[in-house]
Formats: structure tokens, C-alpha cells, sequence
């Protein structure tokens, strides 16, 4: 039986980088199933909303999704703000498909370690952020201006439950690594977060084969910066998971090398369901233009293999052939250095197809 993935290429530099994901995937030899379909701003150009609901079926049906980018200037203005790709189609979509669990590592790779902001052996990365994906201030209510649009109201809402399942994941993660979890919070000023370090502490008890520590927030991204290496799993809510790693990926060098997984819970059959997505934007102005990086994308293919087909092995293979397209001195326009090969974005994914084969 095939794999289904539902490919959602979606704007500007989009389409062209999962079309390199959809490479890669194809020379494992694992057999795949790729259905596409239109979301963000393509989506509402087509029929006037970023998430159509045979989009979402398609999703639901398939067995995991990958993902471009959404959004761009082109759409800033539409009206109302849920008709915005990056509202109206990735906060729904998370919500809808149940995506409560974002999975971004941040990893250097060697071949790259001159372009991180931190010199030395300082630059050598390796941690995964956990963020709590479809709660907290991001979809909260109320939202909405009042006094005639002169005071805002956004609401940061966690349940017990909420808190309880992410945690559950961190903790899974963890055990395949070091076996250290870092939970980071603001309960020094914060409820929510409160009720957040009660839980991770309640579960702390319960999964006594991990070490846990918590960090407040403003604490954690001053030690990214002097100490990354102290981290391995970073437990987070919404927005300062958005926040945090976002810094984490920029120490590795690249906003553009980076993959992620929004992850559900397992299906009947046992199987993950998730949506794999470079971290990266839609880069209206590069779009086009063969400079885009596709190894975010690619790697997030990686990643659907290790988490939604328990395929650890091939997510590996993709991975190294991605680190030896570069040990070669390819590059995309992104991360170019003199002395290497400045390569198109179908020219690195052939060669890291290429690496694949071999």
C-alpha cells in the first residue's frame, strides 16, 4: 500500500521547494501517493478562501501532509483578516486536523557551521523545541478591538488537558535522545503559565527516566544565545515556541535549512498523523526564480518519514545525503560562500536525489 501525502504547495517560493521534497521522496523508493492541492493565497485567488474545504478533505484523508509556505504582501490587505493565508488557512488547518504538537529541531550542519552568528565550537547545535501548537494566545477568546478600535483584547487560554498531551510528547522525544527536558514558562508573572509548570511538574513524577528543569522565558533566550549546548528538548506553549525557535534555528545559520512537524495524536492504526513544513516564509521576491533553498523542505520530508511511517532509516538517508550534497560545496544563493557552487533549487534537489541513490 502506498504512502498518501497530500502536497500543499501553496505561495510564493512554495510550490517550488516541495516540488524538491516530492523528489527526494520519490528516490527512496518507498512507494507514494501525491495528491496536490491549493492553499494560502493561491487558494484565495482560485475561489476567494485560503483553506477550501476540499483542501481540508483531502488533508483528512491523506496520511500525512507536506507544506510550503503561505502568504505574502499580495494579500496583506484582504478583508476580513480571516480571509489572510496566514490566518485563514495555517491556524485553521492546525486547528482542524487537531496539530497540537510543532516539532522544530535546530541542528547545524557542519559543512555551514561559518554562517551561524556564534563562532566556534559555540555554533554546534542540537536541540528540538516541542511547542504547543493550537492553544494560548493565538486562539484564544475573546479577540477583538474595542472602544472603537483604541484597546485590544487577545486571551491566553490553557486547559489541563492541553498541557498534559504536549508534555506527554516532549517526554516521548526526549527518550529518544538525552533524556533532558528544559520546560520553559513565565510563571512569575503569568496564570497560564502557572497552571503549566503545576502539570509538567505532576508529569515529572510520572516519567521519573527524564530530567526536568524549567526556565522562564526571557531566561531561556538569553542562555540560546551564550549556552545553546545546555539544551536538548525545550517544552514550550504557542507563542514563545514561535518565538524561541525562531532563535534557536538562526543560531544554526539558516531561517532556510530548518524542517518542522505539526503532529496529532495516532490514528486507530497506530500510525501518526502530521503536517511536515520548512520553517522558512513564502519569499514573494525570490519566487521564480530557481534561488530558493530546498533543503528545509526536504529535510521536513525526513522528518514525516521518521514520525508519521516510523521509518527512521530513510529519514537518516535523506539527511546524510542532504550533509553530503554540501560537504561537495553546493549551494543555494542563501548560503553561498566563495570557493563553493552556486546551485538552483532543482539542481540541489537532484543532486541530494542523487546522493539518495547512491
Amino acid at each position: 500500500m502506498p504512502h498518501n501525502i497530500a502536497v500543499l504547495g501553496g505561495d510564493g517560493i512554495g510550490p517550488e521547494v516541495t516540488a524538491e521534497a516530492v523528489k527526494v521522496l520519490q528516490s527512496t523508493g518507498i512507494d507514494f501517493n501525491f495528491d496536490h492541492a491549493l492553499i494560502g493565497g493561491a487558494a484565495y485567488d482560485d475561489g476567494g478562501h485560503p483553506l477550501p474545504a476540499s483542501t481540508l478533505d483531502l488533508c483528512r484523508a491523506s496520511d500525512a501532509v507536506l507544506l510550503g509556505a503561505v502568504g505574502g504582501p499580495k494579500w496583506d490587505n484582504v478583508q476580513p483578516i480571516t480571509l489572510r493565508p496566514e490566518v485563514g488557512a495555517l491556524l485553521p488547518l492546525r486547528s482542524e486536523l487537531n496539530l497540537y504538537a510543532n516539532v522544530r529541531p535546530a541542528k547545524t550542519l557542519r559543512p555551514l557551521m561559518m554562517a551561524s552568528p556564534l563562532k566556534g565550537d559555540r555554533a554546534l547545535v542540537d536541540l528540538i523545541v516541542i511547542r504547543e501548537l493550537t492553544g494560548g494566545i493565538y486562539f484564544g477568546t475573546p479577540r477583538e478591538r474595542r472602544d472603537n478600535g483604541n484597546t485590544a483584547v487577545d486571551t491566553c487560554l490553557y486547559s489541563r488537558h492541553e498541557v498534559e498531551r504536549i508534555a506527554e510528547r516532549a517526554f516521548a522525544v526526549a527518550r529518544t535522545r538525552k533524556r533532558e527536558l528544559v520546560s520553559v514558562d513565565k510563571a512569575n508573572v503569568l496564570e497560564t503559565s502557572r497552571l503549566w509548570r503545576e502539570v509538567v511538574n505532576e508529569m515529572a513524577a510520572k516519567n521519573t527516566d527524564v530530567s526536568v528543569s524549567h526556565m522562564l522565558v526571557d531566561n531561556c533566550a538569553m542562555q540560546l544565545i551564550r549556552d545553546p549546548q545546555q539544551f536538548d528538548v525545550i517544552l514550550t506553549e504557542n507563542m514563545f515556541g514561535d518565538i524561541i525557535s525562531d532563535e534557536a534555528s538562526m543560531i544554526t545559520g539558516s531561517l532556510g535549512l530548518l524542517p518542522s512537524a505539526s503532529l496529532s495524536d495516532a490514528r486507530p492504526s497506530g500510525q501518526v498523523f502530521g503536517l511536515y513544513e520548512p520553517i522558512h516564509g513564502s519569499a514573494p521576491d525570490i519566487a521564480g526564480q530557481g534561488r530558493a533553498n530546498p533543503i528545509a523542505a526536504i529535510l521536513s520530508a525526513a522528518m514525516m518519514l521518521r514520525y508519521s511511517f516510523d521509518d527512521d532509516a530513510s529519514a537518516t538517508r535523506i539527511e546524510e545525503a542532504v550533509e553530503s550534497a554540501l560537504n561537495c560545496g553546493l549551494r543555494t544563493a542563501d548560503i553561498y560562500e566563495k570557493g563553493c557552487r552556486l546551485v538552483s533549487t532543482t539542481e540541489m534537489g537532484d543532486a541530494i536525489a542523487d546522493k539518495l541513490r547512491q
